[in-house]
Parts: C-alpha cells; sequence; structure tokens
C-alpha cells in the first residue's frame, strides 16, 4: 500500500512537469512568430521617404531590441524552469531512492526475522522429537527388562541355577588365572563347575563339557613355581653374605718344580753332589717364581660395597620371581655367583656352599605361559543367553 501511494503522488508531480514544459515551448514558439511577423511587415511595407527614415529607423532598431530581450527573458525563463524542474527531478530520485533503500531494510529485516522463527520452529520440532525417542527408547527397555524378569520367573527351570553357579565359577576361575598367576585354584574351580554342569544332565551340554574339559588338561599341563620357597631360599642366602671369608691377595699359580733324583751312576757325581747339595738347602730357604698379575686386597670400604651390591642382586632375583621375568632373575644370580667366586675365600666350606646354592638357583624356572582365555567361558556365556532368549521368545508369543 505504501508503495502504490508514493507512485500515485510522484505520477501526478510528473504529469505538471510536463504540462509547464509545454506551455514554455507555446510561449517560445509565439514570441519566435510575432518576431518573424513583425520583421516581414517590415519589409512590406513601402520605403520611407528621406525625411521620414530617422524615425523609422529608431523605431525598428528599438523593435529589435525588445524582440531581442524578449527573447532573452524567453531563455531565461526557460532555463530556469527547467533548471527548477531538475532540482524537483534530483529531489524525487533521492526520494526514491531513499524509500527503494528502506523497502529493502524491511524486506530483508523480515525475511531475517523469518529466518530466525523457522530455525527456532525447527530446533523445537528436533528437540521434541529426540525428546520422543528418549522417551519411546526407555519405554522400550522396560518392556524388555519386564519381559526378561517374567520369563525369568515364569519360563525358569528347576536346575537353572546350577547353570548360573557354573558360569560364576568359569569367570572367578578366569580371574584366579590371569590376575593371580594361581594356577591350581583355577583348576579345581572349573573341576567345580564341570561338576554343576555335569549334575544337569542335559545332552545339549556335551560340547560345553568338551570344552571344560580341554581347560581342565591345559590348566593341570602348567608347571607349578614355589615361589615363597625360591623366596625363602634366596633371603637366607641374603642373610648368609655377611658371614662369608674374603679372599686374600690372590697370586698366580706357580710354577710346578721338578724334583731332581740322585742317581747311581758313579760319572753323575758332580749333579748329584749339586742335587744333595739343593735338598739340603731347601730345608732352609725355598725359592718359587710366579708369572702373571697379583690381584691385591680389598680396602675395608670395598669388603662393604661388595657385600651390598651381592645383596642388591639378590634382592633382584627376588622380584623378578614375583614379576615373572626368567632373564632377569638369571642374570642377577649369575652376577652374584661371578663375584662370590672371584672376591671370597674358595677354600671355605660356606663360599663353597653359597655359590652352589646359587648356581643351582640360576637353574629354576620363574617365567610361565599361561593360555591366552578359557574356552568354556564365551561358550558358557552363549548358551545362557541362547536360553534365556528362547524363554522370552516364548512368553512373548504367549502373550500375543
Amino acid at each position: 500500500m505504501t508503495s502504490k501511494n508514493k507512485n500515485e503522488n510522484i505520477a501526478p508531480d510528473q504529469d505538471n512537469k510536463a504540462e509547464d514544459a509545454k506551455q514554455v515551448e507555446a510561449k517560445a514558439s509565439e514570441t519566435n512568430t510575432a518576431t518573424t511577423q513583425n520583421t516581414a511587415a517590415k519589409s512590406a511595407e513601402p520605403q520611407p521617404s528621406p525625411s521620414t527614415i530617422p524615425l523609422d529607423e529608431k523605431q525598428g532598431k528599438r523593435g529589435v531590441k525588445l524582440g531581442t530581450l524578449a527573447i532573452v527573458l524567453s531563455l531565461l525563463f526557460g532555463g530556469g524552469l527547467t533548471f527548477q524542474m531538475q532540482q524537483k527531478d534530483a529531489q524525487y530520485q533521492a526520494k526514491i531512492d531513499a524509500l527503494q533503500a528502506q523497502l529493502q531494510q524491511a524486506q530483508s529485516t523480515l525475511q531475517s526475522q523469518l529466518s530466525s522463527v523457522e530455525q527456532q520452529a525447527v530446533t523445537k520440532a528436533l528437540e521434541a522429537t529426540h525428546r520422543a525417542e528418549t522417551v519411546l527408547a526407555q519405554q522400550q527397555k522396560s518392556i524388555e527388562s519386564l519381559q526378561v524378569a517374567v520369563a525369568d520367573v515364569k519360563g525358569r527351570r528347576p536346575n537353572d541355577w546350577l547353570l548360573a553357579e557354573a558360569d560364576y565359577l568359569v569367570k572367578l576361575a578366569g580371574r584366579k588365572l590371569f590376575l593371580e598367576h594361581d594356577a591350581v585354584s583355577a583348576t579345581k574351580l572349573m573341576e567345580s563347575a564341570d561338576q554343576r554342569i555335569a549334575a544337569l544332565n542335559d545332552p545339549s551340554l556335551v560340547p560345553l563339557r568338551k570344552s571344560m574339559a580341554n581347560d581342565i588338561t591345559k590348566l593341570k599341563t602348567i608347571p607349578l613355581i614355589d615361589r615363597e620357597g625360591l623366596v625363602l631360599r634366596i633371603t637366607a642366602l641374603q642373610q648368609q653374605v655377611d658371614t662369608l671369608p674374603l679372599a686374600n691377595a690372590i697370586l698366580p699359580q706357580a710354577e710346578q718344580q721338578q724334583t731332581q733324583a740322585v742317581s747311581q751312576d758313579i760319572d753323575d757325581w758332580q749333579d748329584n753332589l749339586l742335587t744333595s747339595l739343593k735338598d739340603f738347602s731347601d730345608n732352609f730357604i725355598t725359592f718359587r717364581t710366579r708369572d702373571g698379575n697379583v690381584i691385591p686386597l680389598l680396602s675395608p670400604q670395598q669388603h662393604f660395597y661388595l657385600k651390598e651390591n651381592i645383596k642388591a642382586k639378590l634382592e633382584t632375583a627376588i622380584k623378578a620371581i614375583y614379576v615373572e621375568q626368567q632373564e632377569l632373575y638369571t642374570t642377577a644370580l649369575t652376577t652374584a655367583d661371578k663375584w662370590s667366586a672371584t672376591f671370597f675365600n674358595q677354600d671355605s666350606k660356606e663360599v663353597a656352599e653359597f655359590n652352589q646354592a646359587l648356581e643351582l638357583l640360576s637353574k629354576q624356572r620363574v617365567q610361565v605361559d599361561y593360555p591366552v582365555k578359557l574356552e568354556t567361558q564365551q561358550q558358557l556365556s552363549d548358551v545362557i543367553r541362547e536360553r534365556l532368549r528362547r524363554e522370552v521368545t516364548t512368553l512373548v508369543t504367549e502373550d500375543k
């Protein structure tokens, strides 16, 4: 409505401008016509006499001046009207541009408001849809849980508790094996679970019992490690380190001296005389030669560090037993045995027994390869889930 009224107001103004222009053109044409007629009349008049020429010339010049003035005035009047019309046109064009800008701004504002309202409506619709879907999903879960509960109560067999107890025992055996590495307890639990399955007397569970038998056989083949016994023996060796005697200066082996005997030949009387003198002198002074490096005695501070290092190696072996790292265990005991054989008195019986115990312990196995998983656990879970699904399906069919 606003644009139509504005257009109606603009149209009469344009008509008025056109009428004013036509009036100006008509006046200009009338003036030109009058001037032409005056000029023609003057040319048609007879030639004046010499006495009247000055007066007529004056009047003719005055008419020309008046015509010229009229023409100038008409041109000025027409130019003023044209300039005024141009100003009015510029004003009208500015108003039109302003109105178009306002119209465009109003349209953009209306479009943005419409888009905002539409987005809000879509958001609210999506929220309502999600809320409804959540409520439906919760209701569906509630219905399914109720069906399972009703099926558990209505369709439960008298001996199903044995199946559930067997599942619990199998899961407990898996935890004992993989978390505590207790193969003995895991074997006992699997045997108890097999007894529960056997009590059901169900032929359909024969594959399950076969898997149980395989798992029990694998568990029984796992070697048993007396970790507590190994730790106690190594601890006893740690306590014995402080009492072991240290070795004296280590000398290289002496060369074996060949004993020269007195011969029975008379011609060897000189050699026999030298041999007799040498035997006689050996009773007072003995000379022995040794070739090689001499390892000196250790200082008291070094003695302390030696024993503490051996204890630390034995402690490392104890930790390796609990974490089941065979390489670490063997390396620690081998190093302790080497230090004992180098720096302790090997003539002592205690040192010999200590070295022998280290050698025997280093050959013990502390790392065991356990099964990756138990076959029975997944198979038993599948059996329980299948039975429960069958009971729920039967219950739903009866409700229909």
